[in-house]
Order: structure tokens, then sequence, then C-alpha cells
């Protein structure tokens, strides 16, 4: 058996491929894998430190402006697409997948559609609960599209090929009950554990807002315990609190890291959970239940990040804070508010429990075998 799994852009799109690759191998002793990525893309860096092989298209997006630069760019993107084309017929012919998968980025496109026309079988997962321009045009012309919501079908032509699986996350995320992550991470007391982050990346507005909510914190005696990644911001987080006056050496209870390696971990001991509204990080506040207070970034193509929050903000299982509407001092009141009530947050887990797919990798898995015994009949 051979697969062929494209995807690309973030991280998001990569980390459910590399899992289902894992489980195909594991469950199909010789399977053989392959990814195709975008030339320069973050794929290009991450597949190959989790041990696969990954071929490139040269391929970019399109911009939704009338700008110079932007027509610019599109026109670019138009004569890339040809040289994608001819790419991916390239890699067919070569590698001879029995079925390529697509889990999202620009990447996806050229290979999935050249791998249907071929008849070969096809398929396109969606995190976002919006489709992207790419999952909406391939969703035309591949066998099945699997998505993470319910209420993400009827944003298809048609709901008949779409499956709702739910958004595969790691299976450390699932290893540690909430007591077993506090005693892990050594916290003894009965306080309340808060853990924001909005991204690899940081992100200077949230960042800057978080230093005054720990300010705030501080001020009033740590009344919760609090888990920051600051990401690239990490320095400035530092700086601000120390021109402040905010010595963190004198609250414990504050832990500003740069990355939080040990995010399954952290976010099982977890009690709110602030952060933006990413793909990946709802299906994993989804897949554990934690009550989340969701800030989407307002710079990501389509807002796609709001309707992600929306979904789960409709369900009771998260508050949604656009970032216009957001301060330290909102965040600190907002914070308190969820923390003094834990009947709010207990119903708040209890709508992502009724939402969450925990076993979002297994039923992929054996939604693409089906694929793969329909065709073959």
């Amino acid at each position: 058996m051979k697969i062929l799994f494209t995807c690309g852009g973030t991280a998001g799109h990569v980390n459910p491929a590399v899992a289902l690759a894992q489980m195909f191998q594991t469950r199909n002793p010789g399977c053989e894998v392959l990814f195709v990525g975008a030339d320069r893309g973050m794929e290009t860096k991450l597949v190959p430190k989790e041990g696969y092989p990954i071929e490139t298209v040269t391929i970019t997006s399109f911009r939704r402006s009338l700008t110079p630069a932007a027509v610019g760019h599109n026109i670019k993107t138009l004569l890339n697409m040809n040289k994608s084309r001819r790419q991916a017929d390239a890699i067919l012919d070569r590698f001879r997948p029995d079925l390529v998968v697509g889990t999202g980025g620009y990447a996806s496109y050229p290979v999935v559609h050249a791998a249907a026309a071929r008849g070969i079988p096809t398929a396109v997962h969606e995190s976002n609960a919006v489709p992207g321009l790419t999952t909406k045009t391939l969703s035309k012309v591949v066998d099945v599209v699997m998505v993470g919501f319910e209420e993400s079908r009827n944003h298809y032509d048609d709901p008949s090929k779409v499956v709702v699986t739910g958004t595969p996350v790691r299976e450390d995320f699932f290893r540690y009950t909430r007591k077993e992550a506090r005693a892990k991470l050594g916290l003894t007391d009965d306080k309340p554990l808060v853990v924001s982050v909005w991204g690899s990346l940081g992100a200077s507005v949230m960042n800057q807002q978080i230093t005054r909510c720990i300010t705030l914190e501080c001020g009033e005696g740590n009344p919760f315990r609090h888990i920051h990644g600051a990401g690239r911001n990490y320095r400035e987080v530092l700086d601000i609190l120390e021109k402040v006056g905010v010595d963190l050496k004198a609250h414990p209870q504050v832990d500003v890291r740069q990355y939080i390696y040990d995010m399954p971990l952290v976010m099982a001991a977890a009690d709110l959970v602030l952060c933006r509204a990413g793909a990946s990080t709802i299906a994993e506040v989804t897949a554990i239940a934690r009550p989340a207070v969701l800030v989407p970034s307002p710079n990501v193509v389509a807002d796609h990040q709001t309707k992600n929050a929306s979904v789960l903000a409709n369900a009771g299982g998260a508050v949604l804070l656009p970032e216009s509407q957001s301060s330290g001092e909102t965040l600190y009141a907002l914070v308190k508010e969820l923390l003094a009530d834990p009947a709010r947050r207990e119903n708040m887990s209890r709508a992502l429990r009724q939402m969450g797919s925990p076993d979002a990798a297994e039923r992929i898995y054996q939604t693409l075998v089906a694929l793969l015994e329909k065709k073959q009949k």
C-alpha cells in the first residue's frame, strides 16, 4: 500500500497528516508514505523531523486585494499553477499512490486535483469550521470530505460526501487526568491554574495585554496560578513586567516561559485556557474539554479563527473575545469571573465533551480504509 499525504502552511495542517501516516504504517506493515508540500513551506522542516520523505511543488497563495502588489502576486500564482500541475503529475508517476489525502494548505490543490483526474482514491480533511479556498475547490472532485464539526457540513455543495471525523490531536493530550498532571507539575495547593498562549510565533498585542493581566494578578496576591507561553515575544514580556515593578521571583505562582514544550501536560492540569482559535488549538481544547477564552487572530485569511471560535462559543464551550475588545483588564476580569463560577465551567466542559472527537484519528483511518475498499471493488 502506498499513501501520499499533501499538506502545508501551518503545523495544524501537518500534524494530522503525520498522525495518520503513523497509524497506517503501524496497522499495515510495509505501507509506504510520501508527503508533498510547498517549496520553502514549514512542512519541509516539520515532516523530515518525523522521519518521512517529502517532495515539493511550486505553489503560492491568492491575495484578496486589488493593490498593484497583490495583482502582481496573483499573476505569479497563476503561472505557478501550471508549473505545480506538471510537478504533481511527475510525483504521481514516480510514486504511484493507492490513496491521496490532502489535509490543508495550497500545496494540496495540484496534487489532489491531479490524483482525482486519474481516478486515484482521494480525500481531504478540513480542520477549520469553514472551508478555505483550497478545500472548497477540491471538495468538488474528491471522493470524501472529512471535517471537524457537524456545523461544517452545510458549507459544501454535496453534503453526502462529507464525513464528520473531528481533528486528530496527539495522544499525549489524553495521558493525564487533571490530578495527575497537577502532581507532575508540582502543584500541591488547590489554586486553579490558568494557561495562556498565543501561538509559537507569539502575538505582540496579546502578549502586552497578558503582561497587564499578570501585573493585576500579582497586585491582588495571585488568586490563581498562571503559566504563559510568550513565544518570540518572551523577552518583551519580561522587560515590560520589570519596568512596571513585577519581580517574578517574588511571584512563583506565575510561570512565564518562551515555549510550553509540555503542552499536553500543562493543558491537562489547567482549569481555564486563554488562546487563539486556530484549528489545531480548537481541536486540543475540545478533545480534553478545557473551558477557554478564545481571542481569534484578526490577521488570518477569511477570518477563519473567528468562525472556529464561534462554533465553540455558540455551543457554550468557550467565551469568544474579539481582540479589538480585549485588554489586560478585560482578560483579568473574565478569568476571575469564570474561576469563581465552577458550575459554569463544568457546563462549558460538558458542551466541549459533546462536541469533541477524541477518537478522530481512528474515525479518519476507518473512513479512508472504507474508501480504499470501495474503490477496489
